[in-house]
């Protein structure tokens, strides 16, 4: 334990697995309490078991981040199982399929716009509410290297996070005199089950190898490599920093 965020308390959405996972570890390692949030019970309740063994406290708040309603239900659980809200690490997302725009359907490009760049405004307009009425706090939002420069046949995903650092800079902009710091972190490529499906989509097309071939420190990223920015983004470490999007990528935006 490191006691970063000691006696802090806040929530992880998508901890279920990979990058939220190790997310919502990396908090309550940091020795906070965490509220830790998933579409998927048994995904989201095995995360609070590991927390739990590790002697950190954790609670499962199962949410559906595309759904304002459940996302409002979220922060208040946050606040009344813990009393306030100190953090937030927005992290759910899905990556959709890949195409070239022209093959791609509205239904799908609603789909993903949906759970990852509406789904970050839901949870920033309810926390930044709640952390105005308790002194200010911390939030990162996942964006991802393509919200920062374009990936090929992948037009929904990189609209959503490019979306997500616009959003980042904005709120950080408008919450600043309150106290509340909002940034972001741009995962490169993660071992993580959305790059494995990333990699399933595009099986037999040479993508696995191009990816690795333009990072170069030559690895994927672990999902705690992600964590443990987001963990110093939301600690006192980083207090004057806000609206930044930090990538963790092996150097791939400085490649591009």
């Amino acid at each position: 334990m490191n006691n970063l965020m000691q006696d802090k308390a806040g929530l992880v959405t998508g901890a279920g697995s990979g990058i939220g996972r190790a997310g919502a570890l990396a908090f309550a390692r940091a020795g906070a309490n965490v509220i830790v949030s998933d579409i998927s019970d048994d995904s989201g309740l095995e995360t609070v078991r590991l927390i739990e063994a590790e002697g950190g406290a954790a609670t499962f708040v199962r949410c559906d981040v595309s759904d304002e309603t459940q996302v409002a239900h979220l922060v208040d659980a946050t606040v009344s199982t813990y009393g306030q809200l100190d953090f937030a690490f927005n992290n759910a997302g899905y990556n959709g399929v890949f195409a070239p725009v022209g093959e791609i359907d509205a239904a799908t490009f609603d789909r993903v716009m949906k759970i990852n760049l509406y789904s970050t405004f839901y949870c920033l307009k309810h926390q930044v509410t709640a952390m105005v009425d308790s002194g200010g706090g911390a939030i990162v939002n996942t964006s991802s290297a393509a919200g920062v420069v374009g990936v090929a046949n992948n037009a929904p995903y990189n609209a959503a996070k490019h979306g997500i650092v616009g959003l980042t800079r904005n709120t950080a902009l408008d919450y600043a005199k309150h106290g509340i710091r909002v940034n972001a972190i741009a995962p490169g490529a993660t071992s993580s089950p959305m790059m494995s499906n990333a990699f399933d989509q595009n099986e037999g097309t040479g993508f696995r190898e191009s990816v690795l071939a333009a990072i170069p420190m030559g690895k994927l990223s672990e999902p705690e490599d992600q964590a443990n920015a987001a963990v110093w983004l939301c600690s006192d470490q980083a207090r004057m920093i806000t609206g930044v999007t930090l990538s963790v990528d092996g150097g791939y935006v400085s490649g591009r």
